[in-house]
C-alpha cells in the first residue's frame, strides 16, 4: 500500500502495514482511525475524502466546504471556518471527529460528484446556510454561484430550491427575500456588496456588468455596475487596480474612454463600503440628479 493514498487503518492493516508503518512520518492522521499522505493532508479534497471512507451510506460533503470545494467566493464568516462539513442521514451514528462537523438530515439532498467526491449541489448547499447568514451576506454568496465567469448555479436553480422549502424551514425566509436582489454575472463579492449599499440606501439598482459601447458598436468599457441613463459607471476597486501596474494602467485608459463618451466613473473602495457607506450613497444619489436634471434640460 502507497502512502500516498487515503486508507483506513484497518485496510492498511489488511495490507501487511505494521504499527509502525502505520505512524510513518509521510502520513498524517485526519480523523481517527484513517491515514492520508502527510504532503497533502491540508488539502481539502483530501480531508474530505478521507471522511467520507468513513461516514455511512447516504453522506454528503456539504454547507461552505461543498461551495469551497468549486472554488466559489464565501462570505467571511463562512470563509473562516476550516473544518470539513457532511451531512449524514439521520438514522445513522456518527460519532464527533476533530476537524469536522456533522450535521443530519431526514431527506436525501440533491448531490453531484466533484473531484470524485459526493457532495451537495450548489443551491443545497446555499439553502443549508441560510439560517446562519444575514440577509446580505447570503445575497453575497448567491451571487458568488451566479459569477460571470463559470457560475455554478443559475437563478432558475436557486428559486427551485426556494420553492422546494418547506414554509417554517430554518433561513426561508431569507431566501425568498434574497432572491430579489440577486444579480448574475458579478466578479466579486464586494461589488455585490457595494451594489447593496446603494439599493439599501433607497437609490435605484445599478447593472450589473454591462458592456458599454461607442456610437459605432464597439467595446469600450465592461463596468462593474452601471446608470446607463444617466451615463454613471460604478466601479470596486480592490488592491490589485492599485498595486499592479498593468492594471492600474487599463482602468486609467477604460476611463478615459468612459469620459470622452460623457461618462461619469465613481471608484469604490472598502472604506466606501464597510466604513464610509453614506459617503458613497450620497456621492452616487447627487449624480444621479445632476445627471438626471441635465437629460431633461438637453431634450
Amino acid at each position: 500500500m502507497r502512502i500516498d493514498e487515503t486508507f483506513t487503518v484497518a485496510e492498511g492493516r489488511a495490507a501487511g502495514l505494521s504499527t509502525k508503518e502505520l505512524r510513518h512520518p509521510g502520513l498524517a492522521i485526519p480523523t481517527r482511525g484513517l491515514r492520508v499522505a502527510a504532503a497533502r493532508a491540508g488539502d481539502l479534497t483530501v480531508r474530505a475524502g478521507a471522511l467520507l471512507r468513513c461516514a455511512p451510506p447516504g453522506s454528503a460533503i456539504s454547507h461552505g466546504s461543498a461551495l469551497r470545494l468549486d472554488g466559489v467566493d464565501l462570505p467571511w464568516r463562512v470563509d473562516r471556518d476550516d473544518l470539513v462539513h457532511v451531512s449524514v442521514p439521520s438514522s445513522a451514528v456518527v460519532p464527533r471527529r476533530a476537524g469536522y462537523v456533522i450535521h443530519t438530515h431526514d431527506a436525501d439532498p440533491p448531490v453531484r460528484r466533484t473531484n470524485g467526491l459526493l457532495v451537495v449541489t450548489a443551491e443545497q448547499a446555499w439553502r443549508q446556510l441560510a439560517g446562519a447568514l444575514p440577509l446580505d451576506e447570503l445575497v453575497v454568496l448567491g451571487d458568488s454561484l451566479l459569477r460571470r465567469k463559470d457560475p455554478v448555479s443559475d437563478r432558475a436553480a436557486l428559486e427551485a430550491t426556494v420553492h422546494a422549502t418547506p414554509a417554517g424551514a430554518r433561513g426561508v425566509a431569507r431566501m425568498r427575500a434574497a432572491l430579489d436582489d440577486l444579480r448574475p454575472g458579478t466578479d466579486s463579492p464586494m461589488e455585490t456588496r457595494a451594489r447593496l449599499v446603494l439599493v439599501r440606501a433607497g437609490l435605484p439598482c445599478p447593472a450589473v456588468n454591462v458592456p458599454v459601447l461607442d456610437p459605432a458598436g464597439r467595446f469600450v468599457a465592461l463596468p462593474d455596475m452601471t446608470y446607463f441613463a444617466e451615463k454613471i459607471a460604478i466601479e470596486y476597486d480592490g488592491d490589485v487596480h492599485r498595486t499592479d501596474a498593468r492594471t492600474w494602467r487599463r482602468d486609467v485608459a477604460k476611463r478615459q474612454w468612459l469620459e470622452d463618451l460623457g461618462w461619469r466613473t465613481v471608484i469604490v473602495t472598502a472604506d466606501d463600503v464597510y466604513r464610509h457607506p453614506a459617503r458613497l450613497t450620497e456621492r452616487v444619489a447627487a449624480l444621479l440628479r445632476a445627471r438626471t436634471v441635465s437629460g431633461r434640460a438637453e431634450k
